[in-house]
């Protein structure tokens, strides 16, 4: 990786800038950015394993290319999560094939640049990230990441450069050109030492987002730069600063110096009308504490723009008016038509993709899909949950979780949601191959175990039943789901049975943190059905990230952490025990509340569901969702 040493870009020349009366000099830049890429080069499902229209970079090329034709002065940069996201992004991972990853020859070929990295593009450790970035030719800049830790952001040893300057020559609105020196930060979410602990280990610090963003901004002043931009993989929450805090764009934004600001890491879009209503967000201008922003979606969805108009006076150039947009890739419906050029470029690591993601693995009798797993128990969760547990029980002799009854979470990570009507699992019943397990399982998380009393499980299923919205009894047709809280977050324990009391408050926040003490929505909790006792010690089978969270949660635990890929454990249980024939037994239930109704959102076209739910089908949102009834 390129360190400190080589995180200026300059131009030798300096340009001579004819007289001219400071206050009629202005120029026009335009700011483009992608950001949440997730390894979309090709607009292609490899889970489907069919062409998916709308999504991908080389779709988003296509919006690039026309941007830079209408402005005279661009700059195009990455705003992280880019190595990790599709079959593709694991096989390059998994078997480091030779040559420069596909991600980074796509970027190459558009220009980029400046880029940071998102949290993902951690997730298959520092080597692999070393190995892909040792190949880009643009800056690549992480002001947060941190190898050493010193008394202030300034004497942090830094994983990758902290910052950049963008030395560019541009043209001014009479056509005369100008020298013009762009600073860059980069800011990823604290958090990223504590999801990736598996892979990690104790090698990175990650500093407070805001705290970073002002010690790097002021030495990015001092260097004379003439405007500075953030780019910010961190959602747009609170607006002041709040420490290890995940989503903290306004606070950067409302840092003096900050021009404008790039934002992601929630895959939602801004500006855009149904954004939800922040406090200092402008989603009709776009505007975070009054300074131009952007979040451009996810998965090549959006392009951000921000055009600026410069002005200089006796103090220099200063940001005189702006426009902000996220320009979606479709079009009256219909998607923009990808580059050529980068459809060509991918091919052959998308023909390998192709053949690697096609290696059957067994057969299944029964339509495996998540399109109910929010509202019941579903052979998509339990699935993954028994392979998990039973090879938990084949690898913890002489941990320190030997011996402990074993129990089994599960969430599921294909749920629709902000990823739109076809962000489902669905495996078809017939023959399996590979991509059907990465379409279950599409992250690269290793298995890992803690060791949980009854008490803890308590609570890790109150965090889990955060997913949900208050429900008011004898109300009608409530959301049932709150839109704040990701799919991924509901990981109910298998192994053992409880109900849900939806009439309830939830006594955690979307972010893990208790806001209400005194609400339980968990009732009946039992084990082999008697109730769980507060002592009781089990081995929860799950993930290397859910793992390292609970440390934030209960504070240290016994925990013991596998080698292998949960994906690549699940294909192995699906071949050892095809075909498949799942028995999903109903461990959870919604507790009854006569006389009251919630609406639940899936796919367009569902699989059956459970025969115990009681359900109406309703007209379709708007957004392409089928939409049910659900009596509770």
């Amino acid at each position: 990786m390129r360190r400190e040493d080589d995180h200026r870009e300059r131009r030798p020349q300096v340009l001579a800038e004819p007289p001219a009366d400071p206050a009629r000099l202005r120029l026009r830049l335009r700011l483009l950015a992608t950001t949440d890429l997730h390894a979309e080069i090709l607009p292609y499902d490899y889970h489907a394993d069919r062409p998916a229209p709308g999504v991908g970079l080389a779709t988003t090329a296509t919006l690039i290319a026309e941007a830079r034709a209408e402005a005279t002065n661009t700059l195009l940069f990455d705003n992280g999560d880019l190595l990790q996201g599709t079959p593709m992004g694991d096989l390059w991972a998994q078997r480091a094939p030779e040559g420069v990853h596909p991600l980074i020859a796509a970027m190459k070929a558009l220009g980029y640049d400046a880029a940071t990295v998102g949290n993902h593009d951690f997730d298959y450790g520092l080597d692999h990230l070393d190995r892909t970035l040792a190949n880009a030719t643009w800056p690549v800049v992480s002001s947060n990441a941190v190898l050493t830790l010193g008394a202030e952001p300034a004497a942090d040893r830094t994983l990758l450069p902290p910052a950049a300057i963008l030395d560019r020559e541009m043209i001014d609105e009479a056509g005369q050109p100008h020298r013009l020196r762009i600073g860059v930060l980069g800011l990823l979410p604290p958090q990223v030492p504590v999801w990736n602990r598996a892979v990690l280990g104790d090698r990175l610090q990650v500093r407070d987002i805001a705290e970073a963003a002002a010690g790097h901004l002021a030495t990015l002043r001092a260097e004379g730069c003439d405007l500075v931009v953030a780019l910010c993989h961190s959602g747009i929450g609170a607006p002041e600063a709040q420490p290890e805090q995940e989503d903290a764009a306004l606070p950067v934004a409302a840092l003096e110096g900050i021009d404008a600001v790039v934002t992601g890491h929630s895959h939602l879009v801004f500006p855009a009308p149904g954004f939800p209503p922040r406090p200092g967000a402008d989603a009709t201008l776009g505007r975070l504490a009054g300074k131009p922003a952007v979040m451009a979606g996810a998965r090549g969805s959006h392009l951000g723009v921000i055009d600026l108009l410069l002005a200089r006076d006796a103090q220099g150039w200063r940001v005189a008016e702006a426009q902000v947009e996220a320009r979606p890739v479709r079009r009256a419906g219909s998607p923009v038509q990808a580059c050529p050029k980068l459809t060509a470029l991918a091919a052959p690591a998308h023909a390998e993709t192709l053949r690697h993601i096609r290696r059957p693995i067994g057969h299944s009798t029964v339509r495996i899909a998540s399109h109910f797993a929010l509202v019941a128990p579903t052979a998509s969760l339990s699935l993954v949950a028994e392979a998990q547990a039973t090879h938990l029980a084949e690898h913890i002799a002489g941990s320190p979780l030997a011996g402990l009854p074993i129990l089994s979470a599960a969430a599921p990570f294909k749920a629709g949601g902000r990823a739109g009507p076809a962000h489902y699992s669905d495996v078809p019943a017939g023959p399996l191959a590979l991509r059907h397990a990465v379409d279950l399982y599409i992250y690269p998380n290793l298995i890992a175990a803690v060791r949980l009393t009854g008490a803890q499980i308590a609570e890790w299923l109150e965090r889990a039943a955060s997913l949900f919205a208050r429900i008011e009894p004898g109300g009608a047709d409530q959301p049932l789901l709150d839109p704040e809280m990701p799919s991924y977050g509901f990981d109910p324990i298998q192994g053992l049975s409880f109900s849900i009391d939806l009439a309830q408050p939830a006594r955690y926040d979307a972010h893990g943190r208790i806001v209400r003490p005194e609400a339980r929505r968990i009732l009946d909790l039992r084990w082999q059905d008697r109730p769980l006792h507060p002592t009781q010690p089990f081995a929860v089978a799950t993930n290397s990230y859910r793992a390292a969270s609970c440390s934030r949660q209960f504070g240290p635990l016994p925990t013991w952490i596998g080698t292998e890929p949960i994906r690549d454990i699940l294909s192995r249980h699906i071949s050892r025990t095809s075909p498949l024939a799942p028995e999903v037994p109903r461990f959870w239930r919604f507790r009854p509340m006569p006389g009251t109704t919630a609406i639940f959102e899936t796919a367009p076209a569902p699989a059956e569901p459970p025969p115990f739910l009681d359900l109406t089908r309703l007209p379709s949102s708007p957004a392409g969702f089928s939409r049910f009834r659900l009596a509770l």
